[in-house]
């Protein structure tokens, strides 16, 4: 078990960020996205912190929300070009996970994108430190970064252990600007995390029960946080939640894939095709591909929907998830993010472009059929 990320969790820990930023030089590279960080004040706190400790700071804002290579090159040219000693990446998953792949790319010489080919392979990476505004993906205490690429209508994730970030900073009252709608996608994304993680291949039942809980503070605290966005207690709750789904040091122990993340790669063909949020994408894909799979390991849904819902069957147990989902304003069918049947055809070709399969289990092109057809 390896997780070198120290994370700094709470009110106001951003007044740690100077002296951490400082462990590894002064010329930073400062990353964002479309600019929300500008209008609710984190910027202008972040940037108190650096200019606090004498940085140097060059910016690449704009990094879209659902990244992708040009985004990542352009920022590793710009701080190569200035030799920084550090990034720091001011965002949800997006923004991190782009942080992650720049800072494998500024010491290369060539695109970012050979790293997700397989055609290159980092030996260092320029420091990383995320300052997290959305509980979703995990990517704060992970290795794991997913990148897209238009020009080979791709969209792939890496791993390497060089992309864990070397601090974290998550203050709940950082998510509070988070839309009502895009709080609900951090929920679905979280709990998909754990599901990706349960339906690997193990016997693990500590796992298993790790999955559990986390599953049940999403189900107990999600719903009522979508009530009251302010509130600073449910927004801690579910940021610590995101946090333990997918960081590689709870959920995934005694798995044999370290998850099976089928399901990410059919939102990923989604979320590529159409420009989806992430979170939606799951919460389409999964019940869909659950009931695809009810058939062949329905001990293992019914063991789910026994200790989450309180139901026996693999039947009531997608019923109950496609529910919850429903609850929380989530889509759990392609119809209703505007996707029309007419467009199987081109979802079936991308499935099959980019390969959609999990690490345990293997999904063929009449799977793929089946699940399109659960979710429209």
């Amino acid at each position: 078990m390896y997780n070198p990320t120290r994370l700094h969790f709470g009110r106001d820990v951003i007044k740690g960020l100077g002296k951490a930023v400082s462990e590894f030089g002064n010329r930073v590279l400062l990353v964002y996205g479309g600019g929300s960080i500008l209008k609710n004040g984190i910027y202008d706190q972040v940037i108190n912190q650096l200019n606090a400790v004498g940085m140097t700071v060059w910016e690449h804002g704009g990094i879209r929300p659902n990244p992708v290579i040009e985004d990542v090159d352009a920022a590793a040219a710009l701080g190569r070009r200035h030799n920084v000693d550090v990034i720091v990446a001011v965002g949800g998953g997006s923004v991190i996970d782009s942080g992650k792949a720049i800072s494998i790319t500024i010491p290369y010489q060539g695109s970012g994108w050979d790293f997700y080919a397989g055609r290159y392979k980092p030996s260092t990476a320029v420091p990383l430190i995320a300052v997290l505004t959305l509980a979703a993906t995990g990517t704060e205490m992970n290795p794991f970064a997913v990148v897209q690429n238009r020009a080979t209508m791709q969209k792939l994730g890496g791993r390497n252990d060089l992309m864990y970030p070397r601090h974290s900073f998550l203050d709940p009252a950082y998510t509070f600007s988070v839309s009502r709608e895009y709080t609900a996608y951090g929920i679905a994304d979280l709990m998909a995390h754990c599901l990706e993680a349960y339906f690997d291949d193990g016997d693990a039942s500590l796992s298993d029960r790790f999955v559990f809980s986390i599953l049940q503070e999403a189900v107990v605290y999600g719903p009522p946080l979508l009530d009251r966005l302010h509130d600073y207690e449910l927004r801690a709750r579910i940021m610590y939640a995101a946090t333990a789904a997918l960081n590689r040091t709870m959920t995934m122990n005694g798995r044999k894939n370290a998850g099976d993340w089928g399901v990410h790669a059919i939102g990923h063909v989604l979320s590529l095709l159409y420009d989806l949020p992430h979170g939606a994408t799951l919460s389409i894909a999964f019940p869909a591909w659950m009931k695809l799979q009810a058939e062949r390991i329905p001990d293992r849904i019914a063991f789910l929907g026994k200790n989450i819902f309180g139901v026996s069957t693999p039947e009531e147990t997608i019923v109950e998830l496609e529910m919850f989902f429903k609850s929380l304003g989530c889509p759990i069918r392609l119809v209703q993010v505007g996707i029309s049947a007419d467009k199987k055809e081109e979802i079936l070709e991308g499935m099959v472009h980019n390969q959609v399969s999990g690490n345990y289990h293997k999904l063929t092109v009449a799977d793929y059929e089946r699940i399109l057809e659960f979710a429209l």
